[in-house]
């Protein structure tokens, strides 16, 4: 597998950056994980949008979907351009009707939901799903292909199922959104050293932080996270990319 992030700021992309977005790659399948504002721009130094093999949404918020009509519009005006394309699969839980609803598009891509208590294959990649603890329904995604797994938190405050959930990954994605003197409970988001602690916990291989805060200074989280976690640890950058 190889994972290259695309956008990794939470709530909105700061400046000239991207919110949450995070391209899979596995035996020439091209799977994006969740489509936040300022994605599609970026994406496009990557993979262009009609070479996406799909797409899956961990929840509904703006920073996970905002570009997901810009996606729309990117492959209509390109099956225009080089003829039709396949329709494209958008996987998205089906716990706002509202929500999942749009993401069916007039033939050019198909909202599917998935079953959170079932295992899903998309492409080469087994997918197993964890309800967060979040203020609206999210799903973190273990993602497993070629013997090798990598976890995606999305959104959440810390939960003690991600331990077992996460056990043993080669890359724990984490969602780092508050520093070590702060709570993110209520807010349903992770702190650095919470992060730190879950690496450890689930003897992860590597640890990366993401869905970064706008303020303060975000190196910091990683020097907080490393008294939890003595492996290896490193901020989200557009694009990074690792080679599980």
């Amino acid at each position: 597998m190889k994972l290259t992030v695309i956008g990794y700021w939470g709530g909105y992309p700061k400046k000239n950056g991207a919110s949450t977005g995070y391209l899979l790659e596995h035996d020439g399948y091209k799977l994006l994980i969740d489509c936040g504002s300022g994605v599609l721009a970026k994406l496009q130094n990557v993979v262009q949008p009609e070479e996406l093999d799909a797409v899956i949404l961990s929840h509904y918020h703006p920073d996970h979907v905002a570009d997901i009509g810009v996606l729309y519009h990117a492959r209509l005006i390109q099956g225009f351009l080089k003829g039709k394309l396949p329709v494209l699969p958008i996987y998205g839980h089906g716990e706002d009707e509202g929500e999942f609803k749009k993401l069916t598009h007039d033939g050019v891509t198909n909202g599917f939901a998935y079953e959170p208590n079932v295992p899903l294959q998309i492409g080469p990649f087994d997918i197993t799903f964890l309800k967060t603890v979040h203020p609206v329904p999210c799903y973190a995604m273990r993602f497993e292909a070629g013997g090798k797994s990598l976890v995606y938190t999305a959104d959440t405050a810390f939960n003690e199922e991600f331990i077992p959930f996460s056990k043993n990954a080669e890359v724990l994605l984490a969602e780092c959104n508050f520093y070590a003197d702060q709570s993110g409970q209520g807010a349903g988001h992770m702190t650095s050293t919470e992060a730190g602690k879950l690496a450890k916990r689930a003897e992860v291989g590597q640890l990366i932080l993401t869905h970064l805060p706008h303020y303060g200074d975000i190196h910091q989280l990683v020097e907080e996270a490393s008294q939890e976690f003595s492996g290896q640890i490193n901020l989200a950058e557009e694009f990074m990319s690792i080679e599980l």
